[in-house]
């Protein structure tokens, strides 16, 4: 199978899951976009849902398709969340952020009851690591919080648009990629350590937040992992 067919037929498979009168976070990705895709179509079937997006992007192509959009500040709790990941490990630990969305992303997985991830095989990992680390930094003195960031101990660097503009987050804020040497023994004390750096919003590392993982293989099965 391609890997849009696979990332299609997990995404599908996710929304088969979601039932009436639940109130639905939507994460951001390439498997979250199939997923939103077939949530619209059963909407359309008499599906009563509402929802809220953790992405511009997400937000557009949900209401687009009519499904009725929740305003974010007016809720504090949600069923479910259905998100990707760009690694996880055995531990559920998470790498997030290639699309610039973490810090939402983040948000919405601890409103919910649960967080449901919809990944391809090649996400899964052993170890945390191999993807790069997006860190999400307030505007203000970026070069002096990237300085800190290499003082700590870690090698980054602004993510770019292909003009070569810096990217902004739907936040307003930038990022900074951390590409790592090895693969990471603890994250958890990466993630303690960034946090302490002035500037540093949130990191892209998930903990103790998957729920189910939904997961496509390449010979065409799709496995819900509990």
């Amino acid at each position: 199978m391609s890997t849009d067919a696979i990332k299609k037929a997990v995404g599908y498979k996710a929304a088969e899951l979601i039932e009436n009168e639940m109130h639905i976070g939507l994460g951001t990705g390439s498997t979250v976009f199939f997923f939103i895709e077939r949530l619209i179509q059963r909407c359309k079937e008499g599906l009563k849902i509402r929802a809220i997006a953790s992405s511009e992007q997400s937000f557009q192509q949900a209401k687009a398709g009519k499904i009725p959009m929740l305003d974010i500040d007016t809720v504090t709790a949600l069923d479910l969340a259905i998100d990707g990941a760009d690694e996880i490990d055995p531990q559920k630990r998470m790498i997030k952020g290639g699309g610039g969305a973490h810090v939402r992303e983040k948000i919405v997985a601890t409103m919910s009851h649960e967080m449901i991830v919809i990944i391809d095989e090649s996400k899964l990992v052993t170890a945390l690591g191999k993807h790069k680390l997006p860190v999400e930094v307030l505007p203000f003195a970026r070069n002096a919080i990237l300085h800190h960031i290499d003082k700590a101990g870690y090698q980054g660097e602004f993510r770019k648009k292909t003009d070569g503009s810096l990217f902004a987050t739907d936040n307003g804020n930038f990022l900074i990629d951390i590409h790592f040497d090895t693969l990471r023994k603890n994250p958890e004390q990466d993630h303690e350590t960034l946090l302490h750096v002035p500037g540093v919003v949130d990191t892209g590392f998930f903990f103790n937040l998957a729920g189910r993982v939904i997961v496509g293989f390449d010979d065409g099965r799709v496995v819900i992992k509990p």
